[in-house]
């Protein structure tokens, strides 16, 4: 019986240490009331909700990391890769500029987001792509889902299409996970080029660019933005649903991101280096909920690089 106790006592322990929030996990009431007239009420709640889903899409999707060319249908890259996010400035209240990350503490000027990066070449110059990432100091990890298709390579034909860029499309869609009380969804499609340039034996280099368009679907669940009533009113069905409510759902149709990118690939061997860097425009939310006037949405900029192993 003893025994029993202390396995329970530990279970109890780890599964309290598992449900405590970092300091970078989400905290979505920070956003306000969208309900007119209750507790905490915000007028640009809805708004706020949008502008911040945006935001987070732009953070966990701005990395490309790799060149339009394809591995080949026997090829397989694996890469440990690491984003530096400059998240926008926190919106002041009664401020246009700016987008509120509800996190527990104090929102971040940058945000780390290390992931894991593994692809697998195909036949027909077309390539499987899966990637997990760990937003630093959170519960939340994000988990993306691609497919990448050449559609011309210069390095294997002849002739004087061998001279012009690489041509690549890619579809890509990235679930983030273990988010208190939200589900959020980005989906995109992106075109590319780029060149590989032999620097001698098997060592190339290979810079590339390119345009990424983007849409992002986003709900919250039921909130209490009343925390802190009384235990007695509980009791009350009524009393209890008061002051509890979601913000409005950001539907895929309603918004899209542009994201242009640019970077560089260096292979010596089977080792892999790479640098990039991508400034993601979010587009405009309303000012106010139901407003016809609109507020534009800074630039989410990032630095993004990888080493990793390519087969």
């Amino acid at each position: 019986m003893h025994a029993f106790s202390r396995w329970m006592a530990l279970v109890t322990l780890l599964s309290g240490a598992a449900a405590h929030a970092d300091k970078n996990d989400l905290r979505l009431v920070s956003l306000g009331n969208p309900n007119a007239g209750g507790a905490n009420a915000s007028a640009t709640a809805n708004s706020d909700f949008q502008a911040f889903a945006r935001s987070m899409a732009a953070s966990l999707m701005s990395a490309n990391l790799m060149p339009p060319e394809s591995l080949g249908h026997a090829g397989f890259n694996v890469n440990a890769e690491l984003s530096v996010v400059n998240l926008p400035k926190a919106r002041a209240e009664g401020e246009d500029s700016g987008v509120t990350i509800p996190m527990e503490e104090a929102q971040p000027g940058t945000m780390l987001v290390p992931a894991l990066h593994v692809r697998k070449g195909l036949p027909f110059s077309t390539e499987l792509g899966g990637r997990v990432a760990w937003i630093e100091r959170s519960r939340m990890i994000a988990a993306t889902g691609e497919v990448k298709v050449a559609l011309h390579e210069g390095g294997i034909i002849e002739g004087f299409l061998k001279y012009l860029p690489d041509l690549g499309v890619r579809g890509h869609i990235t679930k983030l996970m273990g988010a208190q009380d939200l589900s959020l969804t980005a989906m995109g499609f992106d075109v590319g080029i780029g060149k590989r340039l032999p620097l001698g034996g098997m060592v190339t280099l290979t810079p590339y660019g390119g345009l990424d368009f983007s849409v992002v679907s986003a709900q919250s669940a039921t909130l209490d933005f009343q925390p802190d009533r009384a235990p007695s009113t509980t009791l009350d069905p009524v009393a209890a649903l008061q002051n509890t409510g979601s913000y409005g759902r950001l539907h895929f149709h309603e918004n899209m991101t542009q994201r242009i990118y640019g970077g560089a690939r260096f292979v010596g061997g089977v080792l892999q280096l790479g640098a990039e860097i991508s400034f993601t425009r979010l587009g405009n939310v309303p000012v106010t909920d139901g407003s016809e006037q609109t507020r534009g949405l800074p630039t989410v900029v990032t630095f993004n690089t990888s080493l990793g192993l390519d087969f």
